[in-house]
Parts: C-alpha cells; sequence; structure tokens
C-alpha cells in the first residue's frame, strides 16, 4: 500500500483525529493509538468503532512520567505523531513540537483543534456545528422560511478536519523525502471548512448567490431538492441540466412545454407540482421509473439500505464487520488494492505486543500494569 512503513502515533481524541488515522491506516500506514487507561465515553465501543480499524492500541497514563517515557521512545522510532488536544494541553505534558523535534527531527507533529492554535477563540470550545456556523457554511444551507438546519458532523469534523489534516501529513511525508525534515502541521478545522467553501464564497463574491434556500444548490430550484413520497420516503432530484429536467418531466408525465426552469416565477409552483405528483406513489415507484435514463432522480436510502444497493455491492463500497456494515478502505487505486482491514481495537489491546516490541521484559511489564502506568 501507498503508506506501508509509515509508522504514525494517534494520541486518542474525538472526531477528525480518529477518522484522519483510519484514513492513514486504510492507505497502509502502521497506525498505534494510544489509549487512555480510562477511556472517554464515546459514541460507540471501541471495537466497534471503523475509525479504529486496521491499527493497534496501548493504553497508557500519561500523567505518569513512566508513560511519557514510553511514548518518548516511540516518538524517537515513528513518522508522525497526532494529537487533538487544546492548544498547550501536549506541552503541559512535556510533548511540545520542540521536545518532539529534538527527539526526532523527521517527525511529522499534526496538531488538529477546531479553531487553531492561535487567534481570539483558540481555548474555546466548540464542535462541528460551532465551526461551520462561524465559517458562513451554515448560514448557506436549509430553507429561507426556517433556521439553518443542524446537518450531521461530516461537513466540519471529518471532511474540514480529518480529510484536510489526512492530505497536510501525506503532503508533509512528500515534503519531507526532500528535505529530510519534519514539521508541525496546525490543522485547524474552521480552516478546513473555510477551504470546502471555496466555491459557494466565489459565488458569494460574484453576486450569483442568492438568499439562503433561494439558489440551486441549496434547494430552492425545484429541480435540485428532495421530495416525500406515499410511504413516507423520499427521493432526491438533482435533474440541473436542460436535457436532465426534460427527462425528469418526462419521467413524471408533465408537458415539458409547460414549464421553463430558468424563470424563477414558476419555482414555486413547479416545487408544487413535483412534491404533488412525487407524493402519490411508493419511493420504489419512482426509484424503477428513473432506474435508467439521466433525469438524476435517486432513492433517499437508509444506510443499510445503502450497503445493499446493487451499485455499491458490485464495487464492495461497503464490507460488513461484526454484522454490521461500514465504507471499504478507499481511494482506489490502479497499483494497490486494499484488503479487509484488521478489526477495530479495545483500548488496551496490543500494549503488551507493543512493549515486548520496545524491548522491554515481562517483569518490568508487569510492574506498569501495577503502577497503572498501562492496562
Amino acid at each position: 500500500m501507498p503508506l506501508a512503513g509509515v509508522k504514525v502515533i494517534s494520541l486518542a481524541s474525538l472526531g477528525p483525529g480518529p477518522y484522519a488515522a483510519m484514513l492513514l491506516a486504510d492507505l497502509g500506514a502502521d497506525v498505534t493509538i494510544v489509549d487512555r487507561t480510562r477511556p472517554v465515553l464515546t459514541s460507540m465501543p471501541l471495537d466497534r468503532d471503523p475509525r479504529r480499524r486496521g491499527q493497534r492500541s496501548i493504553a497508557m497514563d500519561l500523567k505518569q512520567p513512566e508513560a511519557i517515557a514510553i511514548l518518548e521512545e516511540m516518538i524517537g522510532q515513528s513518522d508522525v505523531l497526532m494529537e487533538g488536544m487544546r492548544p498547550g494541553a501536549a506541552e503541559k505534558i512535556g510533548l511540545s513540537p520542540l521536545h518532539c523535534e529534538a527527539l526526532n527531527p523527521r517527525l511529522i507533529y499534526a496538531r488538529i483543534t477546531g479553531w487553531g492554535q492561535e487567534g481570539p477563540l483558540a481555548q474555546t470550545a466548540g464542535h462541528d456545528i460551532n465551526y461551520i456556523a462561524l465559517s458562513g457554511a451554515l448560514h448557506a444551507m436549509g430553507d429561507a422560511d426556517r433556521p439553518p438546519p443542524v446537518p450531521l458532523n461530516l461537513l466540519g469534523d471529518y471532511a474540514g478536519g480529518g480529510v484536510y489534516v489526512a492530505l497536510g501529513i501525506v503532503s508533509a511525508l512528500f515534503e519531507r523525502s526532500r528535505s529530510g525534515l519534519g514539521q508541525v502541521i496546525d490543522g485547524a478545522i474552521a480552516d478546513g471548512v473555510a477551504s470546502l467553501s471555496a466555491a459557494t464564497m466565489g459565488m458569494f463574491g460574484a453576486g450569483q448567490w442568492a438568499g439562503r434556500g433561494e439558489n440551486v444548490l441549496d434547494g430552492g430550484a425545484p429541480y435540485y431538492r428532495t421530495y416525500r413520497t406515499l410511504d413516507d420516503e423520499y427521493v432526491a432530484v438533482g435533474a440541473i441540466e436542460p436535457k436532465f429536467f426534460a427527462e425528469l418531466l418526462a419521467g413524471l408525465g408533465m408537458e415539458p412545454g409547460a414549464w421553463d426552469q430558468n424563470d424563477r416565477a414558476q419555482w414555486p409552483a413547479l416545487q408544487a407540482e413535483f412534491a404533488r405528483i412525487f407524493s402519490m406513489r411508493e419511493r420504489a415507484h419512482w426509484a424503477q421509473v428513473f432506474a435508467t435514463g439521466d433525469a438524476c432522480v435517486s432513492p433517499v436510502l437508509h444506510f443499510d439500505e445503502a450497503a445493499a444497493h446493487p451499485h455499491h455491492a458490485a464495487r464492495r463500497t461497503y464490507l460488513e464487520r461484526d454484522g454490521a456494515a461500514q465504507p471499504a478502505p478507499g481511494p482506489r487505486m490502479s497499483a494497490h488494492r486494499a484488503a479487509d482491514p484488521a478489526p477495530a481495537p479495545g483500548a488496551g489491546a496490543h500494549t503488551e505486543q507493543i512493549l515486548r516490541e520496545m524491548g522491554l521484559s515481562e517483569s518490568a511489564i508487569a510492574q506498569l500494569r501495577t503502577d497503572g502506568t498501562v492496562i
């Protein structure tokens, strides 16, 4: 795999850090999670969390000097260190970037926060919804007559955080192949969301973006939004191009010449008509009507339905682990075929294995357990 041989230390955190670690592990990196001896409560059991797949776990109490000494030795032999603490927290336990650089000048030190390492909000708590709110992205979502919706944390935590910092890590590894030196990555979710908003902000700056819910891509256009079906399910319509719009009208049994998709004055009436027609039949009916052709109409699937869809099945987009579906590793590359990843480890599942690899004796490991330094 492309990142085979790259050693990554991921200090246990929430949200973007674990996702970035999963991306690196999926690409072949040897990722070790440094879990807490008393793991924080998360949204799922650690050994069922897809973000931990293909990785190993050592659980240590980083408040104890012995644990820091072990971690320092690991840092000296690694390529990447990822931490998701508030700015200054790593310094308080003796893991400042300068100290880690002294331990390993080739180290890529990736710091993942919501607001970044400096700025008026750097020490302030926040979550995905806060970062996308301050970026302007949240204000651009939803219908004009309603408050902005509460989206899943895909945009901030995972796209603006996890993917953004993973790109930074891979870029820093590439640069290191020329300079021989590591560097520090200030991975702020707010920065990542700002980057993701480039096209929308560009339209806004060019005067091509109207108010919320009044644009083509935000649900304002009747041909780019979702509609309820007779069985209380939904279909998604994305017929932007004129020829796709014509196919949409034909599939719905509507007279093409009666509607001008670019006439915004017709949008409310057209939306109402689409809503009326879609509500007359079940989602499966509309999926069948638009199964072929280019009308760009898709059923809005539940997660379990998505994993079983014939297209995803043909491409093995999902895999099954412990009786549940999860996304398969990616991205797809012509020269590399990712194997199904190893299961997610529980906290400390590989503690003894890792300590033995570092040369610690059985008695030394037993003492560390007795002292509560590791589990």
